[in-house]
């Protein structure tokens, strides 16, 4: 016959115990800690007061005086430029940072070139852009696709060069204007020699390529036409059945078609061709938005309150620490 042995509940009730106790001490800790920081400030309200005074002040002049504005101006490189004008826009950065105001003044001929805080360059990422009429950057595309890594690809420094539309951006302290700095920032950016007798040359062959395609098409034309009085003139006999299947007849007409497209292409592209660095657009002046920008008399009160926090604390600290090496 088996007796039970009664349950010791003692040691669950000391455990529920302590674990009461230690919330209750952890309220209590959270409590004291508001009082401190009340009473702190409370004592400390006049100090806190100029703080904020002081804060309002300088972040009101700050927010008045030091606005920025964001620019940009999309281009496209013609004639095998993309690295002159990435190295180009580059140098400018480089004279920015540097300080070199002589430069963008004499150089890019920039009237106020303290105004101009950063500029950089980035490709505006476009893949069918980038596939259009050219079959070797589609056949690299379906590779990398195959291995997962088309997003590399794209993104890489050596694809994303070759994109069509590139984005210039800058930042200025004050609102600009096209003549400020677009319009000679793109002279200086068009002022190469080299590539100014590459743009002439390209622009003239377009046009001859335009020229010479017009004349082509109006030969088929009369090849066509002269093909249709025939038509009309001749009898419905058997040549009338090998003219409908003589597929010398199709290619011609398909030779047309594809010039007509050509032609257009061509006429576009004549558009761009009149600049090796053509601008597109330009948008100016955008007000910045980062958080800083017009909330500094917000900012500066609280950051000056927390550093004043901060010292306090640490003062007290060190006295603390100072105290009980004194008593050993």
């Amino acid at each position: 016959m088996s007796t039970k042995v009664p349950h010791d509940n003692s040691g669950q009730e000391i455990d529920i115990f302590q674990l009461s106790k230690s919330i209750g001490g952890f309220f209590e800790r959270i409590n004291s800690i508001i009082f401190q920081s009340i009473h702190f400030f409370v004592r400390k309200w006049i100090i806190v007061l100029i703080l904020l005074i002081i804060g309002f002040g300088i972040g009101w002049y700050l927010d008045s005086n030091k606005k920025t504005f964001e620019n940009q101006i999309i281009v496209t490189p013609n004639f095998g430029s993309v690295d002159y004008l990435y190295s180009k826009i580059n140098l400018i950065e480089s004279k920015i940072i540097a300080g070199d105001t002589a430069f963008l003044k004499n150089e890019v001929s920039i009237q106020n070139p303290k105004s101009i805080k950063k500029i950089e360059i980035k490709p505006i990422a476009d893949v069918y852009k980038f596939i259009e009429d050219k079959e070797q950057n589609f056949e690299l595309i379906k590779l990398m696709a195959e291995v997962g890594e088309v997003k590399k690809v794209l993104e890489d420094n050596i694809t994303s060069k070759n994109y069509t539309f590139h984005s210039i951006s800058f930042v200025t302290d004050k609102i600009t204007s096209e003549k400020d700095i677009v319009e000679p920032l793109l002279k200086y950016l068009n002022s190469s020699e080299y590539f100014k007798t590459l743009q002439k040359i390209g622009y003239k062959n377009l046009e001859q390529q335009i020229i010479q395609n017009d004349t082509i098409i109006a030969q088929i034309d009369q090849v066509l036409n002269g093909f249709s009085n025939t038509v009309k003139n001749g009898s419905k006999n058997d040549k009338l059945i090998y003219y409908n299947e003589n597929t010398q007849l199709n290619d011609i007409i398909k030779t047309k078609q594809y010039l007509i497209i050509d032609q257009g292409k061509y006429r576009l592209k004549l558009i761009n061709y009149d600049k090796a660095i053509k601008d597109i657009n330009s948008t100016l002046n955008i007000h910045s938005a980062k958080i800083t920008n017009g909330n500094l008399k917000l900012l500066l009160p609280f950051l000056f309150i927390f550093i004043f926090v901060l010292i306090h604390l640490f003062l007290k600290f060190y006295r603390n620490q100072l105290f009980k090496a004194q008593v050993k």
